[in-house]
């Protein structure tokens, strides 16, 4: 009788055209066709197949399906769940542990949007997640090194005045590879070491401070003059900037001035590029030497959901690949980095509606085209650029899945043939 209730039960999913969940592949369609039904606005029919989904195995401690297939599932029942009506049951969510910011609403001009917190997840655990990401993959580092050395290439030597303006410079763990490389370069000629100017933007004083502190104790060790101005973003509002420029920022005369936007460009888009486009006319008025500019290699920005959910799908399936094929299963730096930090981003693409989408990843050509329209010109990165960014890889990263393309005189870093982060240089 059991036997029979349970091929009775497969069938009626089948004929629901619900797959059984007991592949990887199954899990992911699963996936999509609830993501689907959302999109649709079918709630009653997604929710019947989210419980499907939620009987399905998904483990912090599994294979990168399993894990990634856990962040989307949470994400997707936080969505699922803010369109449900009060009458209907709300699908429990899963119990995710460690614990995770959770989303909050608000009420802006009558219209109700999901917002994720971003300042929930105390500090500290965001940095401490930060520097695992930076530790065991490449990607951050690759855009750091890649960036420096077209910074270190557009000023030329013997120049004594240097100022970066780093827009949100984080724990500042981009700059000491860099001075390293300015205290070299001196060494090797007879031109004394520059003056080194940071001014670093972010929305934390103590953290702003506390990075400026760990960046001079450095410069001097050595022997590189050098100064820290902390510029404080209200709300962690970048557009409050953009709109201040250039008199928040002090430059002086004879400095080469080089503008870093390391992962930073994508937070001025919202449902059009004006605020974005009014950032770099700024920018370019300041008549920097360079611009850096690295950025995810997706596009989380689209206007639909489904088309952003897949986009999303596939970029994080190949970020949890590559951690999948470098790291153990148990990894601690690889659980948080998966956990908190892509789980945050994950959760904002697919949960979070209106401006308080922050996630809005585009691709390279977007950039591309936005940073001409403004004047700027693409500078190609150096042969030499591209030697350390292998020799990144073959020293720290030794695997055959991460790939180093040059595309448009830009380096594209993915895995398998899955392109994740840019870099480029402009003037």
């Amino acid at each position: 009788m059991m036997s029979s209730s349970n091929n009775s039960h497969d069938h009626q999913d089948q004929e629901q055209g619900i797959p059984p969940p007991s592949t990887a592949f199954h899990m992911r369609q699963l996936l999509v066709s609830c993501a689907d039904l959302i999109s649709q606005s079918d709630f009653s029919a997604a929710q019947r197949l989210f419980s499907h989904l939620l009987s399905s195995t998904s483990s912090p401690y599994g294979d990168s399906t399993e894990r990634l297939v856990r962040q989307f599932v949470r994400a997707l029942s936080f969505r699922l769940n803010h369109h449900s009506t009060p009458t209907r049951t709300s699908t429990a969510p899963l119990d995710f542990s460690p614990p995770f910011p959770p989303p909050c609403t608000t009420n802006t001009n009558n219209k109700m949007m999901m917002m994720i917190s971003y300042e929930s997840t105390d500090q500290e655990t965001l940095r401490s997640c930060y520097l695992s990401l930076n530790h065991i993959t490449p990607f951050i580092r690759f855009c750091h090194l890649t960036a420096n050395q077209a910074i270190l290439e557009a000023i030329q030597v013997g120049q004594q005045a240097i100022h970066i303006i780093d827009f949100d410079i984080m724990h500042g763990v981009q700059w000491p590879p860099l001075m390293q490389a300015l205290a070299d370069r001196s060494n090797n000629t007879l031109h004394p070491p520059p003056m080194l100017r940071i001014t670093g933007t972010g929305h934390d004083l103590n953290i702003l401070q506390r990075t400026g502190d760990r960046l001079l104790k450095f410069a001097h060790s050595l022997g590189l003059g050098f100064q820290f101005h902390p510029l404080l973003l209200l709300n962690n509002d970048p557009t409050s900037l953009a709109l201040h420029l250039p008199s928040a920022i002090t430059l002086l005369p004879d400095e080469a001035l080089a503008v870093n936007c390391v992962l930073y460009l994508h937070r001025f888009l919202k449902d059009d590029s004006r605020e974005l486009l009014l950032f770099l006319h700024k920018i370019k008025a300041l008549n920097p030497m360079v611009v850096t500019v690295a950025e995810r290699e997706a596009n989380h920005n689209h206007p639909l959901f489904l088309q952003r959910f897949l986009e999303a799908l596939d970029h994080y399936t190949a970020l949890f690949d590559s951690l999948e094929a470098t790291l153990p299963p148990n990894n601690r730096e690889r659980l948080a980095v998966e956990q908190i930090w892509f789980g945050r981003e994950i959760m904002d693409i697919v949960a979070a509606e209106g401006e308080g989408r922050r996630e809005r990843h585009q691709r390279f050509e977007t950039w591309e085209m936005l940073l001409k329209s403004v004047g700027f010109r693409n500078v190609p990165l150096s042969p030499f650029a591209l030697s350390q960014a292998k020799l990144l890889l073959r020293l720290h990263y030794p695997s055959e899945g991460y790939q180093l393309q040059i595309l448009n005189n830009s380096f594209f870093l993915g895995w398998q043939n899955h392109s994740l982060f840019s870099v480029s240089s402009w003037h």
